[in-house]
């Protein structure tokens, strides 16, 4: 059921807020200004090092040999990524052979959700309607249900159990006759779930632990009692004296040792299933451990725990060889690079993906620093639109002209940046982008205003014209 919250917020509180806001609004200005002079920067330097990079670049053979001549040069080489070394959760007791180890936590927990929604009143007051809903979700850390602000949902939520996400990797990670770098064994992503073998007693542990935790928040749960069901009995195989075992055939012997195989098997069973049945907080699927009555029916404070492990692979890897190992590319203008890559790619695939990486990263940061411009332009004159809040129709009004108006300067303001950017960086777009710009600037000023005045005009002309004759 939803919670709301309705506030009103005084015309005086809001002029006053609005001309603190223009503090804001000029720093939101500056950093976006700043943001966009940045980032053409950097897509240029990036481009010119790839460029630099892929005009050096040499193909790597045979990474299972090592190769002098190829010392200090940058390669591009395809290998199986492995490693011998054994990784360890220590709080688990899990392991395994492996690249990295990583053990993943989520927690179902009540999660609060708000809508709001604003209204001017005559006379500028502000009333604001928060709606909050709640519900239940699996989230990456437990959440605080004493800050909702629905008293029905208030310490809602608990934890059966805290554990924290943890990732750890191999020290020694070879690529064929060579040894990755610790950021190059990073980018490795053959991940894949991880076989769990729990010792019983660990696991006896956390199910009494979990319990506990369960029984405090809910209560103790009493479960309903079947009757009682005579346990079965595996079947016995009955013992052959020595004597007479030895003047069998050995046809029946073998068949007498596979029907005691057959019992073993039995007897383990029944006894596995009998220790799963005295867990009833503690369940494992797979690479997943859960806390929790039920995995298929989750309580609040449930706690699931996937474990995986990244193992070896085929990876390409472009970098400067530094002995047995190697290192990033240094390009003339002082940008560094290195990377791998899951599967076997040319150094021209590897150089035109980083290209469309960065071309994807610049036009981010441009908008994103277009949207930072125009929204500090409307912090710095938003006062306006407050002022006259007194008539929401007006201000409504005002307030579409004036935002218009800085969405036009910020556009401008950026194209004007990236233009000087790119002047200094590469001088040719940045003239082409300061055309655009003076484009723009003539059509909204000159243009907008004969505009207008031709539309004055033609209203004038229009009230003018005699009305026609009535009989």
């Amino acid at each position: 059921m939803a919670y709301t919250e309705t506030t009103t917020t005084g015309y005086g509180t809001r002029v006053g807020n609005s001309f603190k806001a223009i503090g804001s609004g000029i720093l939101m200005f500056i950093l976006g200004t700043a943001l966009l002079w940045w980032n053409e920067g950097r897509a240029v330097k990036t481009e010119k090092m790839l460029d630099e990079a892929g005009s050096k670049y040499v193909e790597m053979e045979n990474p299972n040999k090592k190769d002098a001549s190829l010392e200090g040069e940058l390669i591009c080489g395809t290998a199986m990524a492995t490693t011998e070394d054994s990784l360890t959760d220590a709080d688990f007791g899990v392991g395994a052979k492996a690249i990295s180890l990583r053990r993943s936590v989520e927690y179902y927990q009540w999660v609060e959700h708000a809508q709001t929604k604003k209204e001017d009143k005559l006379g500028g007051k502000e009333v604001t309607t928060t709606t909050y809903t709640y519900s239940k979700q699996w989230v990456s850390s437990p959440i605080q249900s004493s800050n909702f602000h629905d008293p029905a949902y208030q310490n809602k939520n608990t934890v059966l159990t805290t554990v924290e996400d943890a990732e750890q990797y191999a020290e020694n990670v070879s690529f064929g006759a060579y040894k990755l770098n610790e950021s190059l064994i990073h980018s490795i992503s053959s991940r894949e779930g991880m076989d769990l073998a729990i010792a019983e007693d660990l696991l006896a542990q956390f199910d009494k632990t979990t319990q506990a935790a369960y029984e405090r928040f809910y209560g103790i749960q009493k479960s309903v009692q079947q009757p009682a069901q005579p346990a079965q009995q595996p079947v016995q195989t009955p013992a052959i004296p020595d004597s007479i075992r030895a003047l069998l055939p050995d046809s029946v012997k073998a068949q007498l040792d596979s029907l005691q195989a057959v019992n073993d098997s039995i007897v383990k069973s029944m006894a596995n299933a009998e220790n799963k049945k005295d867990l009833q907080y503690i369940h494992q699927a797979g690479n997943v451990l859960y806390f929790g009555r039920v995995p298929g029916a989750p309580e609040v404070g449930d706690v699931r725990v996937t474990f995986e492990k990244v193992v070896p692979a085929k990876v390409t890897v472009m970098a400067v060889v530094d002995g047995d190992t190697f290192k990033p590319f240094k390009a003339k203008n002082g940008k560094r690079f290195q990377t791998l890559v899951m599967g076997q790619k040319s150094g021209d695939e590897i150089i035109e993906a980083e290209k469309e990486a960065n071309n994807m990263i610049l036009w981010f940061l441009r908008i994103l620093g277009v949207m930072i411009v125009i929204g500090g332009l409307k912090g710095i004159f938003g006062f306006i639109e407050t002022i006259l809040k007194v008539v929401p129709f007006i201000a409504g009004i005002f307030g579409w002209g004036v935002g218009l108006v800085c969405t036009v300067l910020g556009v401008v303001w950026s194209l004007i940046v990236i233009a000087l950017a790119w002047l200094f960086y590469r001088p040719l777009l940045g003239i082409s982008l300061l055309v655009l710009a003076g484009l723009l600037i003539w059509v909204f000023a000159f243009k907008g205003k004969d505009k207008l005045k031709e539309l004055a005009a033609k209203g004038k002309a229009k009230n003018a014209e005699p009305l026609p004759a009535t009989e």
